[in-house]
């Protein structure tokens, strides 16, 4: 009789302790001239503000020599932002990912990132969790949607859920009377010559698809 009571508290107690479990949400992220580190850290934000969702930022490794960064004028690269190692990408239960446009590709340095994950490929270890882009480039021919085409082969060979925002960011999506960047495939900025910073609009976009992606995650894992 003992034994029997026990076996049902625990069959009782085991769906409540599974809610309460963390989401936790990696934001992967290469920033040459700061611009996508903005968008990062309020992608955070969005994320850290669903609760039992935890964001965590993380920079992938630098391909460039000091010497190129220098000419190139690139920003310190953030001290309090730790650079990631592919096995790390097994912790999390979803992902952002955020890149400058290169030509209407990733950066180079996202796609070595990705590159070296194919040791993680060949398990499909990350397949079926959720991920999100977001992106930077120069002008309107920058990319603002080919980046975010390109990248998403890097998902789909992971086998992991591409999450787009669609249109659920409401009046945002249709703003014609300022320059915006960001599309349906997720949130985005303009860097102009490198002097033009994310606007207040755009920033709203990025913390709301931290907040949606997640959403989902915290859903799909619970």
């Amino acid at each position: 009789m003992h034994n029997s009571w026990n076996s049902h508290i625990r069959i009782k107690l085991l769906p409540q302790s599974t809610a309460m479990a963390t989401t936790k949400i990696y934001i992967v992220y290469y920033s040459l001239h700061g611009h996508v580190e903005t968008m990062a850290r309020e992608v955070q934000r969005g994320v850290n503000a669903v609760e039992g969702v935890e964001g965590t930022l993380w920079q992938v490794p630098e391909t460039l020599s000091d010497v190129i960064l220098q000419k190139m004028k690139a920003l310190p690269k953030a001290d309090d932002v730790p650079e990631i190692r592919p096995e790390q990408l097994l912790e999390a239960d979803g992902f952002l990912f955020g890149f400058p446009s290169r030509f209407g590709v990733m950066s180079a340095q996202c796609k070595a990132f990705f590159d070296s994950t194919h040791e993680i490929w060949e398990t499909q270890a990350l397949a079926g969790k959720p991920a999100g882009i977001f992106w930077s480039t120069g002008f309107h021919g920058g990319g603002q949607e080919l980046t975010a085409l390109t990248a998403v082969t890097q998902l789909a060979h992971h086998g992991m859920i591409f999450v787009p925002l669609g249109y659920t960011f409401g009046k945002g999506m249709y703003e014609m009377t300022e320059v915006k960047g960001g599309s349906s495939y997720g949130a985005g900025t303009f860097a102009a010559d490198g002097s033009r910073q994310p606007t207040e609009l755009e920033l709203q976009q990025a913390f709301y698809q931290g907040k949606y992606l997640a959403g989902f995650a915290k859903k799909l894992k619970n």
